[in-house]
């Protein structure tokens, strides 16, 4: 799944040149084959790359506080998410709170915690009843956000989020 992700981001990125990537271990950790350096390991590792090779350095965050944040987030997404150390629900559970008073993960703006995020946790959203949705209304904003945001949603299916709320039953 992470060499998709990378594949994507690649794309988002507007990266001309696509890399040769490959695995490692059972976890099928990403590696990217770097001509004259030593390879790079890690989906977090590897996105930063990109990243900073696409001349995006926006996507890692404002400041030392937003990159800090930005990297929190991408370490959540690696120690939490790809793990599951944690069940999802109380992944999104912490997601949805977190998520409260905010449109993006760090900052402002999007960053790459988004879109890494946005990616792993795509699977989760898409097995998500409408009812489960709506218990995680900060999150299926986020996200509806995100999968709508200009070339993030590569080699991934759109999502139905929630339904739509125009009328409720009191003013029938």
């Amino acid at each position: 799944m992470a060499l998709r992700e990378l594949a994507s981001l690649e794309k988002y990125l507007g990266l001309k040149k696509p890399n040769k990537y490959s695995t490692q271990g059972d976890k099928k950790v990403p590696v990217l084959q770097n001509n004259n350096a030593p390879p790079l390991v890690g989906l977090v590792t590897i996105a930063c790359h990109l990243v900073k090779e696409a001349k995006r350095p926006e996507l890692l965050g404002d400041g030392a506080e937003g990159r800090a944040v930005v990297q929190q987030w991408l370490e959540y997404r690696v120690t939490k998410l790809d793990s599951h150390t944690e069940d999802t629900k109380s992944i999104l559970k912490d997601l949805n709170l977190y998520m409260q008073d905010k449109v993006y993960l760090a900052g402002n703006q999007l960053t790459l915690a988004d879109v890494l995020m946005y990616y792993g946790i795509h699977s989760v959203i898409l097995d998500l009843a409408v009812q489960e949705k709506e218990q995680y209304v900060n999150v299926a904003r986020w996200f509806d956000h995100i999968q709508h945001h200009p070339g993030v949603r590569h080699h991934l299916p759109p999502v139905v989020v929630l339904r739509n709320r125009l009328y409720t039953s009191r003013h029938h």
